[in-house]
């Protein structure tokens, strides 16, 4: 604000350089007043992604981290068309799809494996290493025998490198249609050893022995630049480190420990007063704490390794401004933990004390704990130095780790959906005309879905021998069905069966069944396909895992009473007659439209069903309501009543359409499917003569007389009419 004020001022006052003075004043006030959040350690990237920028330096791993590596060699978009559809009034379709292949370097140290895989931000690979989009992924894990990837061999050729000792993962042929047919921004969860030894890998690179510097908080690490001197000069901002000699090497340390047996300074050396000490030999110094470390910035597991920040509680607002930036992978509870020492240990670094003694003790050196005569508590040995009045050491108090409560919240961040991909399930069926459109249309379904799962639909195809020919895609709408999990007793069908009940099991549990009241069955909601019988159901309760009872029943619909009177098994299909069917093209030719196939991202194999019903859209409906009389020459007169395909309404005052392109039926004698006599009428009547009858019941006594309408494409099931009596 007063950078606000006093530029106007100043501009106001002297023109532009006033107002530059004026901003300047007014920048020295703010931070005089408010302070700048000052900053320790490489800034922390929010979600970087993968780049190709030549010469971009490649970061060590260490533990589980998420990097998002740099791409080192790439194919052209490689296109593929599929054309689908066509023919009698239907347009044709094609569909076009890009993949790619590229490579792209992870670590500069060799890894274990590749966990996760973030595209665009959300999850292209799984924890459990599936794919969610097509394509295949190799990775090279660094070591020094790795060979060059066959995919950037066979492009390259002989001048394509190993990489060896640089971890990389290579996508072949992803597929780009989920990304905008466009590389996607990449990110890699990797695992690569424990990150507990990232101080004694380091330390050991450059020469140093180690001894306890395990960081067992520490999940990773990502060192994507600077000098191990300054990296363990970070980690030793919340594992404080010491370097001591052992045999005449530099040992590096963990300082923070506190050993079984604390040794006790000698007594303090006098020797002319100094700027080290007074004539005594001992000083102790007490100086404000300066500003510690009041903020600490990590990567949180969590939260999809996005940065999380971590604040000290207790201290002045100008230590809470300070931040460490830490490239590290802590849980919340740890960076909590830790920067609650790295806290206590700057408010305890003001008190030091000066100490000087004669006599030369190769187990006291820097990072040695040890107790001073005279004073509480124990202290740590910052520095050592030989000089003639004797061995000088500056000391400060040692601030034991902390045992209190370090629970911490992380804070909520929005993680995509890891679902393993579900296989598909199909079922293709034919069904009756529902009275819309022209009479002669075949009308077929598929019912594609899939259990609970990853399933963003299936492509459709109609099999022709040993090839699949394209017809569409399902979309990610899943339709519901399932299975009976008890057998469905016969019914036959003419009414409302309100007690009646079945139960399903359905292949998605996350689907829902609705209830419908009476008018909503009337106007035709709530169908069910039950093997190949049609009906209704009013009431739906769900008893768990994905098991449903449905209640309140309305069988044999759609000219489907025959089955319902067969009744269904165990384990019979059930499907959810609803927008979620995928209609099929109507002008297949006949033995075209027998088997049909799917294939789903989560499919090896493509899944193939048979064609339920073939002919039912065209397949007049048997006639009811068989009746029998006398004529007046007392000859059997049979009639019955003709049903209609469509025809579901049963209007009062007109007659059932034809439909048919003529009435005509068929009469027979014996079974239906190899009758002993056949008669035709064009009417819905029959007379049978005394003199026939009477040869009818000599010739086949107990025959049975049905009737069947012809339709314009197929002959309906039969009706029973009359059986012949038996003669004594």
């Amino acid at each position: 604000m007063a950078t606000l004020v006093l530029g106007t001022i100043g501009t106001l006052v002297g023109g532009p350089l006033g107002g530059a003075i004026g901003s300047v004043l007014g920048r020295g006030l703010d931070a005089a007043i408010i302070g700048s959040p000052a900053r320790e350690g490489p800034r922390l990237n929010d979600l970087a992604v993968s780049t190709s920028s030549y010469g971009q330096p490649l970061a060590a791993l260490y533990g589980r981290v998420r990097t998002p590596g740099t791409v080192i060699w790439a194919t052209d978009l490689n296109e593929q068309r599929e054309t689908s559809g066509g023919g009698k009034g239907r347009p044709k379709t094609t569909a076009y799809s890009y993949t790619v292949s590229l490579a792209v370097a992870l670590s500069s140290r060799p890894i274990d494996r590749v966990g996760r895989i973030w595209a665009d931000g959300n999850l292209l690979r799984g924890a459990a290493g599936d794919l969610k989009t097509g394509g295949s992924l190799r990775v090279h894990t660094g070591h020094r025998d790795q060979r060059p990837d066959p995919l950037m061999a066979a492009a390259i050729g002989a001048q394509c490198s190993a990489h060896r000792g640089c971890a990389y993962a290579v996508f072949e042929d992803l597929a780009l249609e989920d990304f905008g047919n466009r590389i996607p921004a990449l990110s890699f969860e990797v695992f690569a050893g424990s990150a507990a030894g990232l101080v004694s890998a380091i330390a050991g690179q450059s020469g140093f022995e180690q001894r306890g510097t395990e960081f067992a908080e520490l999940e990773g690490f990502l060192h994507d630049g600077g000098s191990a001197a300054a990296l363990l000069e970070l980690v030793a901002r919340l594992r404080p480190l010491a370097v001591r000699t052992a045999s005449g090497q530099p040992v590096v340390t963990g300082a923070d420990r506190l050993p079984e047996t604390v040794p006790t300074l000698p007594p303090a050396t006098a020797w002319q007063a100094g700027e080290f000490a007074p004539a005594s030999g001992a000083a102790l110094a007490r100086k404000p704490a300066g500003d510690g470390v009041g903020a600490l910035r990590y990567y949180d597991p969590s939260r999809g390794y996005q940065p999380g920040l971590q604040r000290v509680e207790g201290v002045t607002a100008s230590a809470r401004r300070r931040v460490l930036e830490f490239p590290g992978v802590l849980s919340a509870g740890n960076a909590k933990a830790l920067l609650a020492e790295a806290a206590a240990r700057t408010r305890q670094a003001g008190e030091t004390i000066a100490w000087r003694m004669a006599q030369l003790d190769p187990a006291i050196g820097p990072g040695v704990i040890v107790r001073v005569p005279g004073h509480a508590g124990l202290w740590q040995i910052t520095s050592w130095e030989w000089r003639e009045g004797g061995i000088e050491l500056v000391l400060a108090r040692f601030v034991a780790r902390a045992s209190t409560d370090t629970s911490a919240d992380g804070g909520v961040a929005w993680s995509p959906a890891d679902r393993l991909a579900a296989e598909t399930r199909l079922r293709v069926f034919e069904l009756p005309w529902d009275g819309h459109g022209a009479s002669e249309t075949i009308h077929r379904f598929a019912a594609v879905s899939a259990p609970a799962g990853r399933w963003a639909g299936a492509a459709l195809y109609r099999v022709e021998g040993e090839t699949l020919v394209p017809l569409s895609h399902s979309g990610p709408v899943r339709a519901i069905g399932g299975t009976l999990t008890a057998p469905l007793g016969s019914s036959p069908g003419l009414r409302f069966e309100p007690r009646a009940a079945l139960r399903i099991a359905l292949d998605d549990e996350e689907a829902v069944l609705e209830p419908a009241t009476a008018n909503a069955i009337a106007r035709g909601a709530n169908r069910l396909l039950v093997g190949d019988e049609i009906l209704q159901f009013a009431r739906s309760d769900p008893e768990g895992s994905g098991v449903w009872r449905l209640s309140g029943l309305l069988r044999g619909r759609g000219g489907t009473e025959h089955e319902a009177l067969s009744g269904h098994a165990n384990g019979a299909r059930v499907t959810l007659l609803d927008n979620r069917l995928v209609e099929l093209p109507a002008d297949l030719a006949p033995g075209q439209g027998d088997r049909f196939a799917a294939i789903g991202a989560g499919d090896d194999q493509p899944v193939v069903a048979q064609l339920e019903n073939p002919g039912r859209s065209r397949r007049p409906l048997f006639p009811v309501h068989p009746r029998q009389s006398r004529d007046a020459n007392g000859g059997l007169v049979l009639q019955w009543t003709r049903r209609a395909r469509g025809g579901w309404n049963w209007l009062d005052e007109v007659e059932q359409p034809l439909v048919e392109q003529s009435e005509q039926y068929e009469i027979g004698l014996g079974d239906p499917a190899a009758p002993i006599r056949v008669w035709t009428t064009t009417e819905a009547r029959f007379l049978l003569t005394p003199p026939k009858m009477g040869a009818l019941v000599a010739d086949f006594p107990g025959g049975s007389l049905w009737v069947r309408q012809q339709g314009s494409f197929a002959a309906s099931a039969p009706l029973r009419l009359f059986t012949l009596p038996f003669i004594p």
